[in-house]
């Protein structure tokens, strides 16, 4: 399977001290992909140098072979990286149609005036991008409020509201950064399902989560990080059941018989 993402030897320091240390590994198309790691292993800082938001101090990052390295973020989205944040970004006041109509014209070189006001150069395109909103938002289980402010809906759903968002340019990466934090249970299992989907009609995922079992559960491959350091990587029974992710998490050897799965 060939690789969507490739990042080679990144490093970032900030203030002199190493966020991220010649960090190299691989996302397959066609695959969900987990990074994993205790806090401060450089999880947030690595995906802010992928997706542009942060400059890397050495290293490269490939998408579908072209070198993004050190691309602005508008670069970078145009390029066919995506990424949602923890903190969720929604339009409050706009309705769920007109978030990611925002969202299109942004990515598609117009102004979020554009997408508001109904311009000329945004009814050009509108059509086709409408009902593309109205599809996702069908997938993201949230058409019956397509017309709704978005400050009617929950803290999970402004999380799908946002992913939907991301998915309207057709990238062909999506980073999802801790996209089941404060989320509840059923709706951690709805977003499994919608991630599922949208893997199967052709996106690519790497997910930064410290869910490890919704990771578990979900990716083809997780990767563990550790002071900066990719400390393992493999399928997620391999994972689950290495000595060195426990003592990772926790700072201890594991017992016999259990694992890091267990332990988290």
């Amino acid at each position: 399977m060939s690789a969507i993402l490739k990042v080679e030897n990144l490093s970032k320091a900030f203030s002199g001290v190493r966020a991220v240390r010649e960090a190299s590994f691989e996302v397959e198309q066609g695959s969900i992909t987990g990074l994993i790691g205790p806090n401060g292993s450089g999880k947030s800082t690595t995906i802010d140098c992928i997706s542009g938001f942060q400059r890397i101090d050495a290293g490269r990052v490939e998408l579908d072979g072209d070198d993004i390295t050190n691309l602005a973020a508008p670069d970078v989205a145009h390029a066919g990286l995506i990424r949602t944040f923890q903190n969720v970004r929604v339009y409050d006041s706009f309705d769920l149609l007109d978030n990611l109509l925002v969202a299109d014209a942004a990515l598609g070189g117009l102004h979020w005036y554009d997408a508001l006001m109904r311009t000329r150069s945004f009814r050009s395109v509108s059509a086709a991008a409408e009902a593309r909103a109205s599809a996702l938002l069908d997938l993201v289980g949230l058409s019956r409020l397509i017309h709704a402010p978005a400050t009617v809906l929950s803290y999970g759903q402004k999380k799908l509201l946002a992913f939907a968002a991301a998915m309207m340019a057709r990238p062909r990466l999506i980073v999802l950064d801790e996209p089941v934090a404060g989320v509840n249970p059923t709706r951690i299992n709805e977003l499994a399902d919608i991630l599922r989907k949208a893997n199967a009609g052709g996106i690519s995922f790497l997910i930064v989560e410290h869910n490890v079992e919704f990771i578990n559960s979900l990716c083809h491959k997780v990767i563990v990080f550790e002071q900066g350091r990719k400390l393992m990587e493999g399928p997620p029974d391999t994972v689950r059941n290495d000595p060195r992710v426990l003592d990772a998490y926790l700072g201890i050897a594991p017992a016999s018989g259990a694992s890091p799965a267990e332990a988290t």
